[in-house]
């Protein structure tokens, strides 16, 4: 994820999330983040994107996907997860990653309440850029609130080849 703050590096976890990074990784492919922004920023809490255009307008979203937070993996500080509304299985295109664990987004239950956010990944390179992004001033756009007043651009994110299987 090429940012106007610095690369960051993420890897996605298919065998425990197929459907969420399948999703994600079509994304990536149609080339749908470049030029959205980060538009949530919270310390101590996450960054969120993936869905908005620098003027806060929403992008067109695909068909919502199965929410997959039942899948054993934790938000934790540095992890991918699939934003969505008050509805569990409404996740899209939107995205945060953890700048702090987050045990109270963790799957509880197939409840309403209890869903929880579904983690399809984790950075692995690139943290610093994440806490840059959290540390900018930030402020209220129209209804939106936690606004980096500067935008923080998606400016291109890419696919990079996956690393050779270890020689047996």
């Amino acid at each position: 994820i090429e940012t106007s703050k610095g690369n960051i590096t993420v890897e996605v976890f298919p065998a425990q999330a197929p459907k969420s990074a399948e999703n994600f990784i079509n994304y990536v492919k149609s080339g749908y983040y470049d030029g959205l922004i980060f538009h949530r920023v919270i310390p101590g809490f996450m960054i969120q994107g993936g869905g908005m255009l620098p003027s806060m307008a929403e992008k067109s979203e695909k068909t919502p996907i199965q929410n997959e937070a039942d899948n054993s993996l934790k938000n934790l500080r540095g992890t991918l997860a699939m934003a969505r509304t008050n509805e569990p299985h409404s996740a899209s295109s939107q995205f945060f990653i953890n700048v702090a664990d987050n045990a109270f987004l963790n799957h509880r239950g197939k409840s309403p309440e209890g869903w929880g956010y579904a983690v399809f990944g984790q950075v692995v390179d690139g943290m610093d850029v994440v806490d840059a992004i959290v540390a900018v001033p930030r402020g209220n756009r129209g209804p939106h609130g936690d606004v980096p007043i500067e935008p923080i651009l998606m400016q291109h994110v890419s696919l990079l080849p996956a690393a050779p299987a270890p020689d047996a």
